[in-house]
C-alpha cells in the first residue's frame, strides 16, 4: 500500500510538473510582433541604406545646416551650472515646482491673472506625450462617459494615447487635401454638430503633421463656437517658440481661449524648442474655476502619476528651470530658438523656389504657407515609395516632410526628386 501511494504521488507530481510546464510555455506563444512605428521605422530603413545620397526627412528632430544634431548654448550653460551642485534625490510626484512655475508663465503669460489667483493645477510630465497620456487618464477617470474629438489628420500617437487610456475617440475635419490648407468650414461644422460638452484636442501651433494653423481670426471663431457648445479644449503645444521664433506669438491660440473665459487643459513639451528630446521634460496644466479646485485637480493628477512612473526625472527639469528662471539665459534661449525657427522657414522658401525653378506645373505655395517642423507635401504614398526606392529619400508615407532634415547641401536634390515623382501628377 505504501509503495502504491508513493508511486501515485510521484506520478501526480510528474503529471503536475508536465502540465505546469505546458501551461507556462503557452503564456506568450500567441503574441505576435507589434507593427513597426511608422515614424521610427523610417529611421531604421534610412540607417540601413548604404547610398551616399541618402536623405532622412522623416523624423521630427532639429538638425543644423550640416545635418548635425544641436545642443543649445543656453542648455550647455545650464548644465555647467547644474553639474556638481545638485543632489539626485527623488522629485515630488508633481515634479519640480520651479520648472512648473516657469512653464506656466511661458504658456499663460508672465503676468497671468490665473497664475496669481492659483487657478491652475499643474504637474511636471514626461514631455508632451506623457502630458497627453496623463490627461487622457484623468479624463477617463473623472468623465468616464466622455469621448475626445481628434483632428484629421493628427500626430499618430494621439490615437494610441487616448485609446490606451480607454477614452473613445471621434474625429473632426481639419486638413483640406485639395487646397493643402485648413478645412475651416468642415472644422466648424463638426464642432457645432458634436454633442454639447465634448472634449476637443487642438494643436496650439505648428500642427503636426500638416503645418497648417488657423489664422488669429479663425481661432477667435473656433473659441467662440467651442464656448457656445460647452466643449472642453485640450491643447497640445509641442512647438512654442519653434514655430514662428516667438513664444508669445505661438501661444496666441491659448491666449484667445483664456480671454474668452474657457477652462482649458494644456500639454507642453521642451523636446523641440530646447532640443531636450531625450530628457523627456514637459508640463501638464488644467485651468480651473478657483484655487480650491486647482488643488484638487493637481492632487488627482499626482494620484494617477504615482502608479504610472512614481515621479518624473530631475535633470531635464533642472535644465528648463535654470534656463527660463535666469533672465540672461532666457534671452539667449529666445535668440537660439529663433535661429532654429528661421532656418526652418528659410528651408521652406528654398524648397519652393527650387521646385518652381525646375518648371513644376504644380502649385507649391503651401510649402511656405505652412509653419513649423513639418510640411504636408501632398505626395501620395506611391510617390513617397518612389522617393525612397529611386532617390534614397526617406519620409513617412503620408507625404509629411520634416523640414529640419533639409539643408543647403540636399534641398536641391530633394526638390529634383519631388519634381521627378510628381511630373505626371
Amino acid at each position: 500500500m505504501a509503495v502504491r501511494n508513493s508511486l501515485s504521488g510521484q506520478l501526480l507530481r510528474r503529471s503536475s510538473v508536465v502540465a505546469g510546464a505546458r501551461f507556462m510555455s503557452s503564456w506568450f506563444r500567441s503574441i505576435e510582433p507589434a507593427p513597426k512605428d511608422p515614424i521610427l521605422g523610417v529611421t531604421e530603413a534610412f540607417l540601413a541604406d548604404q547610398s551616399p545620397n541618402k536623405v532622412n526627412i522623416g523624423v521630427g528632430a532639429y538638425r543644423d545646416d550640416n545635418g548635425k544634431p544641436v545642443v543649445l548654448e543656453c542648455v550647455r550653460e545650464a548644465e555647467r551650472r547644474i553639474a556638481g551642485s545638485q543632489f539626485m534625490e527623488y522629485l515630488p510626484i508633481g515634479g519640480s515646482i520651479k520648472m512648473v512655475e516657469e512653464s506656466l508663465k511661458l504658456a499663460y503669460g508672465e503676468n497671468s491673472e490665473f497664475i496669481k489667483d492659483k487657478r491652475i493645477g499643474a504637474v511636471q510630465a514626461l514631455s508632451g506625450t506623457g502630458a497627453c497620456r496623463l490627461f487622457a487618464a484623468f479624463q477617463h477617470r473623472f468623465h468616464p462617459n466622455s469621448q475626445i474629438y481628434i483632428p484629421v489628420p493628427t500626430w499618430a500617437n494621439h490615437h494610441n494615447i487616448w485609446r490606451d487610456a480607454g477614452v473613445p475617440m471621434k474625429t473632426f475635419r481639419y486638413y483640406h487635401p485639395e487646397t493643402r490648407g485648413l478645412d475651416f468650414s468642415g472644422l466648424m461644422e463638426d464642432i457645432k454638430n458634436a454633442p454639447d460638452g465634448s472634449f476637443f484636442l487642438l494643436h496650439a501651433c505648428a500642427h503636426n503633421p500638416t503645418g497648417v494653423d488657423p489664422s488669429e481670426e479663425q481661432w477667435r471663431e473656433i473659441s467662440s463656437l467651442i464656448k457656445i457648445k460647452g466643449h472642453f479644449p485640450f491643447f497640445d503645444m509641442a512647438y512654442q517658440g519653434f514655430a514662428s521664433g516667438d513664444p508669445e506669438r505661438d501661444a496666441k491660440a491659448i491666449r484667445i481661449f483664456l480671454e474668452d473665459g474657457h477652462l482649458i487643459g494644456l500639454a507642453q513639451s521642451y523636446a523641440k524648442n530646447m532640443g531636450l528630446y531625450g530628457q523627456r521634460v514637459g508640463c501638464l496644466s488644467v485651468l480651473c474655476e478657483d484655487e480650491k479646485q486647482a488643488v484638487a485637480v493637481k492632487s488627482q493628477l499626482q494620484l494617477l502619476a504615482r502608479p504610472m512612473y512614481s515621479n518624473p526625472p530631475v535633470h531635464g527639469a533642472l535644465i528648463v528651470s535654470t534656463v527660463l528662471g535666469d533672465p540672461k539665459l532666457k534671452n539667449l534661449w529666445l535668440k537660439e530658438v529663433k535661429v532654429m525657427a528661421d532656418r526652418i522657414i528659410g528651408m521652406r522658401a528654398t524648397l519652393r523656389e527650387n521646385l518652381e525653378k525646375l518648371g513644376s506645373p504644380l502649385p507649391w505655395q503651401h510649402i511656405t504657407n505652412q509653419i513649423g517642423m513639418f510640411c504636408y507635401s501632398g505626395l501620395t504614398p506611391e510617390q513617397v515609395d518612389r522617393m525612397t526606392n529611386e532617390f534614397h529619400i526617406y519620409m513617412t508615407r503620408n507625404g509629411r516632410i520634416s523640414m529640419a532634415g533639409l539643408n543647403t547641401g540636399n534641398v536641391g536634390y530633394v526638390a529634383n526628386a519631388i519634381h521627378e515623382v510628381t511630373k505626371s501628377a
